[in-house]
């Protein structure tokens, strides 16, 4: 089964089905990120601690197999909660613990020897329309405000920010050194691998259900004291979890190598990841083969939650991205496209992630696409809260936050993708020189944020 370019040019170490009962101490479900982080970290603690890890697929088949490679210092919703006097605090501290993770992450591939193509360039999100310009310097206010200095994270004008990229329309750009490139896939694996080498059994093509006591899967039942949910958008098969989050597709296209010439008139020298300030997100990476990795939203959500592999392969929206990334980048006109690929995204209802525990069952994840360095926190998070550590992990804000269930369908359906096209719009007004108030105004208003 396709899944991306990422996970495609490797080969996959086989790994049995759980095929009779189990008894453990820690059950974990999901073999992406946050399933894998929790367990290297619990492992390390106690090598003593029996932890099996139980997978529908495989390692990697979810969004940390597809993903674009950014490993930032970020969370979906930071410049909300650093806005507002009641939850900048809380969030200041969590920003200090995600530069730790995104650090923590190079120590870790390079000790356990995962060649994953850790670079930390950082990030840029360029303003490639005037009406970018004050949109990212507000994002920067809000951060000195919070206390946040310049070294980590900065305005650049336009003389400044062409030594990062040079895309075709450049006005400024904010920059964040707290930031790595990596290829997805390969981190995965290698932490998987990892993983196993301390002792923690992985079980794929195992479907597991969690149930008082346990995990139930179809041929033998997981008895554990604790159980971690890790599934991030697969959540919606669970019980009674369609409606905590929904799944909203992410596409991205894969170039073939390019020539130092080309990467000469895009730049990204130092591998850094980029954006620019639309609302409908783009996002990109120089892999160290020197290809460009570019994604996108846009994709239209599908009812009832529904994920299907046919909805990762949505033409329009491939071309869509192929457009975009030819009008920033005019030098990658013509290159040849070695893969296209998409996958689901989990989003809760106020867009913000979040770690709960229900009795002897955590659940992680609802990253809304900034996952691969917060999976990492998540991680030392859950280890200290089954160990019953008292750390400033555990107080971080996203612990215990709860976000308010999806609206039921139709209303969810309807105001998810009508907000996707609003978004569109509002976009495509900015750029022309209009200020769509009434748009704005009504998107503010819809299910989708």
């Amino acid at each position: 089964m396709s899944v991306s370019f990422w996970m495609n040019r490797l080969q996959r170490p086989p790994r049995p089905r759980l095929d009779a009962d189990r008894d453990v101490d820690v059950c974990i479900l999901g073999a992406g990120y946050t399933g894998l982080w929790s367990a290297y970290f619990l492992a390390a603690a106690d090598p003593g601690l029996r932890i099996a890890v139980v997978e529908r697929e495989y390692v990697g088949f979810g969004a940390s197999g597809r993903n674009g490679g950014w490993a930032a210092a970020e969370l979906a919703g930071m410049d909300r909660m650093l806005a507002d006097p009641a939850t900048r605090p809380g969030m200041v501290r969590t920003f200090r613990q995600m530069t730790r993770a995104v650090t923590e992450m190079g120590e870790v591939v390079a000790g356990e020897g995962i060649d994953c193509g850790y670079a930390r360039g950082g990030t840029v999100v360029a303003a490639t329309r005037p009406h970018h310009v004050p949109y990212l310097q507000h994002s920067v206010a809000i951060a000195r405000d919070a206390g946040i200095g310049e070294e980590d994270v900065a305005w650049l004008d336009p003389a400044e920010a062409v030594r990062h990229v040079t895309p075709s329309r450049l006005f400024g750009a904010l920059y964040t050194p707290h930031c790595a490139a990596v290829d997805p896939a390969r981190l995965v694996l290698g932490l998987a691998a990892a993983v196993e080498r301390r002792g923690v059994a992985i079980y794929e093509q195992t479907p597991g259900t969690p149930v008082p006591g346990g995990v139930r899967t179809p041929l033998g039942m997981v008895r554990a004291a604790k159980v971690v949910q890790a599934v991030e958008a697969y959540r919606t098969a669970l019980p009674a979890q369609r409606r905590r989050v929904i799944p909203v597709y992410s596409l991205m296209v894969m170039t073939e190598p390019l020539p130092a010439e080309v990467w000469g008139r895009v730049g990204l020298a130092q591998r850094q990841t980029f954006s620019d300030g639309r609302h409908l997100i783009i996002y990109g990476q120089r892999t160290d083969d020197d290809r460009m990795a570019f994604g996108g939203r846009g994709a239209p959500y599908h009812f009832g939650s529904s994920i299907e592999p046919a909805f990762d392969l949505d033409p329009r929206t491939f071309a869509s991205i192929r457009k975009t990334m030819v009008d920033l980048f005019p030098a990658l006109a013509g290159v040849a496209i070695a893969g296209e690929w998409g996958g689901p995204l989990a989003i809760s209802r106020d867009w913000r992630p979040a770690i709960t525990v229900d009795g002897d069952r955590i659940t992680a994840g609802s990253y809304v696409g900034n996952g691969v360095a917060a999976a990492l926190l998540a991680g030392k998070t859950v280890r200290d809260l089954i160990r019953g550590n008292d750390t400033e992990l555990v107080h971080l804000p996203w612990v215990g936050h709860r976000a308010r269930r999806w609206e039921p369908e139709p209303l969810r359906w309807v105001g998810v993708n009508l907000g996707r096209k609003l978004t569109e719009s509002i976009d495509r007004a900015a750029d022309a020189g209009k200020r769509p108030r009434i748009r704005n105004a009504i998107f503010r208003r819809l299910p989708v944020g």
